[in-house]
């Protein structure tokens, strides 16, 4: 930082200081105090759809590869109990499946979701520290502002024997006053414009992350049905009536009879 820099930091925070203990008048501008509490919900939501959105690819990856590696550990289990049955058979063939699924469809989302999705809430989340800067370049003229008026109105109570002070600093106040309003006239005129923009401009994200997971589910679902040729008829009806919860619990219990499981 410059010297000039330097001078202006510490001058500002003079003036806050100042404006904290009530020796220099603070402008309050509700107006631009709204659009900003707008702007900011806007900015913490965007930010938190960028980290829901690249948690969500991530997990569909880790889905897809998790049912991969269970499906090779239960073929072997089958194979090494059972080779040859009909279970063993519908383990091979959702091995298939989830492997198809993690070495297809989950590659073939992973562009698309990227250019339809993540790109657009990055390149929506890549404006804001320019936004940001501009709203702390305003916040920072506001400070000079509220200086320069303040010095102002002491001369004009109290003039200085030195008859140049009082024009300078007029001057002083209607170039900083000129600076600020200009700034913040710009800030509350285009952040509500920012703001309304949104919802058009995620839409077509929108409608391609509901497509991408219908597609995913469609594709998990055509898959997976396939499996169930190898299972009875009655398995989903003996389900839905909890038949095939008291059979893992009499399983459950055999092997709590046993010596090696119920001695603990």
């Amino acid at each position: 930082m410059s010297w000039a820099g330097m001078k202006k930091a510490m001058n500002r925070a003079g003036t806050t200081l100042m404006q904290k203990t009530g020796q220099i008048e603070k402008t309050v501008d509700s107006e631009f105090q709204d659009e900003e509490g707008r702007y900011r919900q806007f900015e913490k939501e965007v930010n938190q759809m960028q980290k829901e959105s690249k948690a969500y690819l991530d997990a569909m990856r880790a889905m897809t590869s998790t049912q991969a590696r269970l499906a090779e550990t239960m073929e072997i289990f089958y194979n090494a109990a059972d080779r040859g049955s009909e279970n063993a058979m519908a383990c091979h063939a959702y091995k298939q499946a989830v492997v198809e699924l993690d070495n297809g469809i989950a590659r073939e989302l992973d562009q698309p979701y990227r250019t339809g999705i993540l790109e657009p809430v990055g390149r929506m989340a890549s404006y804001f520290p320019t936004i940001n800067e501009a709203i702390s370049k305003r916040n920072k003229k506001l400070l000079d502002y509220d200086a320069a008026r303040s010095k102002l109105r002491k001369l004009i109570d109290k003039p200085s024997d030195d008859p140049t002070k009082l024009p300078r600093a007029q001057e002083e106040n209607d170039q900083t006053k000129e600076v600020f309003e200009m700034l913040n006239e710009q800030l509350i005129s285009e952040l509500p414009q920012l703001l309304d923009l949104r919802v058009p401009f995620f839409d077509p994200s929108f409608e391609a992350m509901i497509r991408m997971q219908c597609k995913f589910a469609e594709e998990g679902y055509d898959k997976l049905g396939g499996v169930q040729r190898y299972f009875a008829d009655s398995i989903r009806d003996e389900y839905a009536a909890g038949q095939l919860d008291g059979q893992v619990e009499a399983v459950l219990q055999e092997m709590k009879d046993l010596t090696i499981v119920g001695s603990g």
